[in-house]
């Protein structure tokens, strides 16, 4: 698999995007035509750079609305086409995208634009410049790549071929696989993006919101499947317009960049029992092993996990770590920090085989992190997500492998406690990227997104999970001028009225809920009044739907993150989405504890 990328994907200036390219191992780019103008270096240093750094000039583009046009305007549009053809000569590249008239078509005729793509083709050639041409999914006449295909066809020249775009294909509905119809020789270009379903105009569809490979919701498998049996042997090329993209770091959007068609080629490699472009099998993770909370200081951590009922489990034998256990749930508080406030710091995950599970990571780009480790400690596998939270492997039962390391504390109690799901939150320049880890590193799916309200702006909730939802993460993008929202991690029970009420002896003190929710619970599902009262007594909150019922509450916050009891009645799938808003207005009323 040759790679390639357009410069327009990345923040930053032209140099500092080619480096950034080939730091992340990309074969080639796709060079925008506005980004060379910018540049104060000539397309002969551009072309130099590009050799010292090992990238082809794969692409030159965009050209745009040339053909369907009057006698005259075509002369001018020749002219134009020319000038670039020079510079093309001086940088190096021997390609240009032509995309379908948008702008200025006024001539509905195929014979007419298949005779203009002909007379750019015959003055291309004496330059040695093939046409990629593109069929928009906004071209005015043209917008289909079965038409664009057709004209390609009636120009009938040898360096006229046709560009496939995914976005371009996908977005307006169109069948790919016909695509395995076109002559693969004649296929000079493809460009990949995903994006998200969205009900708005394609044109601003395509300019803010598409998304690398496994981000978005098109089958990109299939649509690589349908090019690759056409007979194309050129890059696989990323065209990606995002705000978000291109204004983060450089070097990390390529390198997530690159990611996305690691994936993109082991998948389609799969679907299609290919040998090539194989990576290790994806881990599906069985249960989470543990989960850890970093902080200088975590005595208040201590003492909520023990006013929930949780068993302290000893403390490390060789380090400043401590380890409380409920049921299948293991929480270990690391002191080893300087960072005083306590933030969720790793999430440990059960898998069949952990070192195939490195071993996929490190083939996605995903940073080994090293474990200090001392004669007689266990061995776990670890990687970096993007963020800095660790995520370690293991494949062997914790209680008879690292949990044998601490030492001290009281033998555990037998009951059905388990972490249910794991709330993560993530700045704008995070999340997508994160979503892509967890979908590609950990094979993890994503659910249909929701937005919730808070105090401060709407909070997208993208939930990734395996299909048995024994693993869920719940991921948070905080509104972009709003604090980062706390993270959390949920714990199931099975009488969560009886735990409440044992907690609330011990001296723990819930989120307080306002009254007036309790006013609404009772609009909303006509709940018994003695139960709702006891509701409202324990500050629990309270969910329904077709399936079942969620009875759920929370803990302060402290430093960045809190607990959440819950529980699942019949067949409730969700997270109470309905009480996050609440939530967060009762976070932000209630001050954080910092210890």
């Amino acid at each position: 698999m040759r790679t390639s990328i357009a410069t327009v994907c990345l923040s930053g200036s032209l140099t500092d995007k080619l480096q950034a390219c080939a730091e992340a191992g990309f074969d080639g780019v796709e060079i925008m035509d506005t980004d060379l103008t910018v540049s104060y270096e000539s397309p002969e240093e551009i072309r130099a750079l590009c050799q010292r750094l090992g990238l082809s000039i794969d692409l030159f583009q965009p050209f745009r609305d040339f053909e369907g046009v009057s006698e005259e305007l075509l002369a001018e549009n020749l002219r134009r086409a020319e000038a670039k053809f020079q510079l093309m000569n001086r940088l190096g590249a021997d390609t240009i995208l032509v995309c379908s008239n948008a702008g200025t078509a006024t001539v509905d005729d195929d014979a007419v634009v298949a005779r203009q793509l002909g007379a750019l083709a015959d003055l291309a050639a004496g330059y040695g410049i093939r046409i990629a041409y593109e069929a928009l999914a906004w071209g005015r006449y043209v917008n289909d790549y079965r038409h664009a295909w057709r004209l390609v066809q009636l120009a009938d020249r040898p360096n006229l071929g046709t560009c496939l775009d995914s976005f371009h294909i996908l977005a307006r509905g169109h069948d790919p696989a016909e695509i395995e119809t076109i002559d693969g020789e004649k296929i000079f270009f493809i460009q990949l993006a995903d994006a998200p379903q969205l009900d708005m105009d394609v044109l601003s569809w395509s300019r803010h919101h598409r998304l690398f490979p496994g981000e978005g919701s098109f089958d990109l498998s299939g649509f690589l499947t349908h090019v690759l049996k056409a007979g194309y042997t050129g890059p696989l090329s990323l065209e990606v317009f995002n705000d978000t993209f291109r204004q983060t770091d450089v070097t990390s959007t390529a390198a997530h960049a690159r990611r996305s068609l690691t994936w993109l080629a082991d998948r389609a490699s799969a679907s299609n029992g290919w040998s090539t472009d194989r990576l290790p099998s994806a881990q599906s993770p069985r249960s989470v092993d543990f989960v850890e909370i970093t902080g200088s200081d975590l005595g208040t951590a201590d003492e909520t996990l023990n006013q929930l009922g949780f068993t302290f489990r000893g403390k490390h034998r060789t380090k400043q770590v401590r380890l409380w256990t409920i049921g299948s749930t293991r929480i270990i508080l690391n002191e080893q920090s300087q960072q005083p406030d306590p933030h969720l710091s790793a999430i440990g995950l059960l898998v069949d085989d952990a070192g195939q599970a490195l071993a996929r990571g490190a083939a996605l780009g995903a940073p080994v992190v090293f474990r200090r480790t001392y004669a007689g400690d266990h061995e776990l596998r670890a990687l970096g997500a993007p963020d800095g939270t660790v995520i370690y492997f293991s494949d062997a039962p914790a209680e008879d492998t690292w949990v044998t390391e601490f030492e001290g504390g009281q033998p555990a109690h037998d009951s059905t406690h388990a972490v249910d799901h794991i709330n993560l939150s993530y700045r704008w320049h995070e999340f997508e990227e994160t979503v892509l880890f967890f979908h590609s590193v950990l094979g993890l799916q994503a659910q249909t997104p929701e937005n919730v309200p808070s105090p401060q702006g709407l909070v997208r909730s993208q939930v990734m999970r395996t299909a048995d939802a024994t693993v869920r993460l719940p991921l948070n993008l905080a509104p972009p001028t709003a604090p980062l929202p706390p993270r959390h991690i949920a714990v199931t029970c099975t009488d969560i009225v009886e735990l409440a009420s044992r907690a609330q002896e011990r001296g723990l003190r819930f989120l307080s809920i306002p009254d007036n929710y309790y006013a609404d619970l009772h609009a909303r599902f006509g709940l018994d009044a003695d139960y709702l009262a006891q509701l409202e007594r324990l500050n629990l909150l309270y969910d329904r739907d077709a399936d079942g019922e969620f009875i759920h509450f929370y803990t302060p916050t402290i430093g960045g993150l809190f607990l959440e009891m819950v529980q699942r009645v019949g067949s409730y799938d969700g997270y109470g989405a309905a009480n996050a808003p609440v939530r967060l207005a009762a976070q932000r009323r209630q001050p954080r504890r910092t210890h």
